[in-house]
């Protein structure tokens, strides 16, 4: 693959088919539907549910640090691994796995570029065989909260010219007229952006097949609405998953060295006394 983005963080399916027997590399599926993992997947691969192994639905939170190690070494996993993630959505939550691994340290992390349409579309290798690994005994250190955003680090904020506030969501969701896509549960009370905010939804990214644009398309894209690297920009969707896949972009593939992920996103922002919002004012018929 062609290196033209900031990082080698992306593999391409030419590679990921001659990894799939090496010992040395993890694959490791991460749907937004969580049965596509047993209908098939990559040969080797090890498939993750976000639902219960990535997040705590008690402290609505990432998963902490002993589960998170404990997932790892049942995956298989120990420090000098290669994890190569994928999923459905074009990597939404591949991406949100991403993101937490390089928050809790782990030094080798990549997507596959295209995720699992790409692979299925052209008719590459796929088995229903459930793989099992030798747990590793993997314990990662304590995370590093320097890539993760919290409200705190917003609200003081507001107005300043050196925050870039980008909201991934969709112009439905953006503009006030949804609060969540159709089929999502987390909800918010009311629905709009965080004042500031430019709308820069996550899927203007990636290609019809499913990878990503080229850097100089991806730097046109968010320098055209004022996000340049100069700033502070935090990204934020409606739990955090489609802004991680924002945040690889921007972090990962465009170089931008302050970046962080609002994972409490819009559904703590939206529920919030006392904090205000913003969403189009209608404009009258003439």
């Amino acid at each position: 693959m062609a290196q033209e983005y900031a990082t080698n963080v992306l593999v391409d399916a030419d590679w990921a088919k001659a990894h799939l027997n090496d010992p040395s590399v993890r694959f490791v599926e991460v749907d937004v539907d969580t049965a596509a993992y047993e209908q098939s997947h990559l040969p080797g691969a090890i498939g993750w549910n976000w639902t219960s192994q990535l997040s705590d639905g008690v402290r609505r939170d990432i998963a902490s640090r002993d589960d998170f190690s404990d997932l790892l070494s049942r995956s298989g996993i120990g420090p000098d691994t290669t994890i190569v993630l994928y999923g459905d959505n074009n990597n939404w939550f591949a991406a949100w796995a991403y993101w937490q691994l390089k928050l809790f340290g782990h030094r080798d992390v990549r997507i596959l570029n295209g995720g699992r349409k790409y692979w299925l579309d052209n008719g590459l290798p796929l088995t229903t065989d459930i793989a099992n690994y030798q747990e590793t005994g993997y314990r990662v250190p304590e995370p590093d909260f320097a890539l993760r955003a919290f409200r705190d680090d917003i609200l003081p904020r507001l107005g300043d010219s050196e925050l870039a506030l980008v909201d991934v969501r969709s112009p439905a969701e953006f503009n006030g007229e949804v609060i969540a896509p159709p089929g999502m549960t987390e909800t918010a009370q009311r629905a709009g952006h965080i004042p500031g905010a430019a709308s820069i939804p996550w899927a203007q990214t990636v290609r019809e097949d499913g990878t990503f644009k080229s850097a100089d398309e991806l730097r046109a894209l968010y320098e055209g609405k004022g996000v340049t690297p100069d700033k502070d920009v935090i990204a934020y969707c409606r739990i955090g998953e489609r802004s991680s896949h924002s945040w690889f972009v921007l972090h990962e593939l465009l170089g931008y060295r302050r970046v962080r992920n609002y994972d409490g996103s819009w559904t703590e922002w939206g529920s919030m006394v006392g904090v205000p919002i913003e969403k189009p004012v209608p404009v009258a018929a003439g």
